[in-house]
């Protein structure tokens, strides 16, 4: 069992990463935060065996906070363990910015040789990540992410600013950050000729080109269309902007089209993979008699009794499948052979359907035939 200690636990990265760790039973997890006292402090040195240390400020109402929090702290939990004769390795996440002459950047450098001084007096370990912006779920909007702001407005309907649409911004993925921790804290960082900490994947966007695609995310309640996930910034983004839903708006509803056969509804779409439906038929109902040229289709009876049906469009021959909710099973349309499906049970219908492309009203693909 090693004993880990992660100060700043209830921020961004604090956060995720406890999460994480809490995964593995073999790591006991010690947290700090501004809820604690320094004997607290001590206590939580004494008993660690590796050290997190997260906490900071990014953004202060006075600027003097930077010193204080961020070189001050990093010098006070050294002190505390040379007081101790605790040599402890520490990772330690600082910033691009520590390369700039900011007062944000100058407290994140001093920090950095802090700990650097210490490691060469002591000869051990620190990890120093110079991180670029990190993005995903539990990040303050308002705060120390663009990302995270724009995700919380988009999400509610509100304003965002852009000042220069074609500034680049680097990111980086919060569970990229959080695996990279976890390799340094088992001895297997990632590093680069300098000596510092590095986070192998990182994605490069323009200011326009993600609030483009947070406005696309917004949109697809209404489509139902959903992006090409295919890339890994995208599907990290998505879970990114979903992770700021108001918690009163999760859900949203669906248009059911109703007839006197049941109901029929479109649940999701996309240009990559088609669609997915469902459709509620009432006993005795029939749907179909359609066939198509190229379009596939899948059926699955999640509820109820079906006779699906099949026949070549220039063939006599009429095969049957009775499928039910009871035994799942699922049916591939091929095209060139028209199909039904018919409700022959005491109860309604319940059928899930796919399609490989989207239904377009001015090219539907369907033509009327009765099996």
């Amino acid at each position: 069992m090693r004993t880990v200690l992660i100060t700043g636990a209830s921020g961004f990265l604090g956060k995720n990463l406890v999460a994480s760790l809490e995964q593995n039973k073999d790591v006991e997890i010690l947290t700090y935060s501004r809820n604690n006292t320094i004997e607290e402090l001590e206590q939580f040195i004494r008993k660690s065996d590796f050290i997190f240390h997260l906490a900071g400020v990014n953004r202060p109402q006075d600027l003097s906070e930077f010193d204080s929090s961020n070189r001050g702290f990093t010098e006070n939990l050294l002190n505390l363990m040379d007081k101790q004769n605790r040599e402890i390795p520490v990772l330690f996440p600082s910033s691009i910015q520590a390369t700039l002459d900011n007062p944000y950047g100058i407290s994140k450098l001093a920090a950095e040789k802090a700990l650097l001084n210490w490691s060469n007096k002591n000869g051990i370990a620190v990890y120093i990540y110079r991180l670029p912006n990190v993005f995903g779920k539990w990040c303050r909007p308002n705060y120390n992410s663009v990302v995270a702001t724009f995700c919380y407005n988009i999400a509610r309907g509100l304003p965002i600013k852009i000042d220069d649409p074609s500034k680049e911004l680097t990111l980086v993925y919060v569970d990229d950050v959080i695996s990279e921790f976890i390799n340094a804290f088992n001895g297997n960082p990632h590093m680069d000729e300098d000596g510092y900490c590095i986070i192998p994947r990182t994605f490069k966007v323009t200011l326009q080109e993600l609030a483009d695609k947070l406005f696309e995310f917004a949109q697809t309640r209404e489509s139902l269309t959903m992006p090409d996930f295919k890339d890994d910034f995208t599907r990290f983004l998505y879970a990114t902007y979903i992770s700021y839903l108001p918690e009163d708006d999760f859900g949203y509803d669906l248009e059911m089209k109703t007839d006197n056969r049941g109901w029929l509804s479109e649940v999701i779409k996309s240009k990559h993979f088609g669609q997915i439906f469902i459709s509620k038929t009432k006993p005795g109902i029939t749907r179909g008699n359609h066939w198509h040229h190229t379009k596939v289709e899948k059926f699955l009876v999640i509820q109820g009794e079906a006779l699906i049906k099949f026949r070549q469009i220039y063939g006599d021959k009429v095969i049957e499948y009775r499928v039910s909710g009871e035994d799942l099973k699922v049916l591939d349309i091929p095209p060139g052979y028209t199909h039904s499906i018919t409700n022959i049970g005491d109860t309604d219908l319940i059928t899930l359907f796919w399609a490989d492309e989207i239904f377009e009203l001015d090219r539907p693909d369907t033509y009327y035939l009765e099996v």
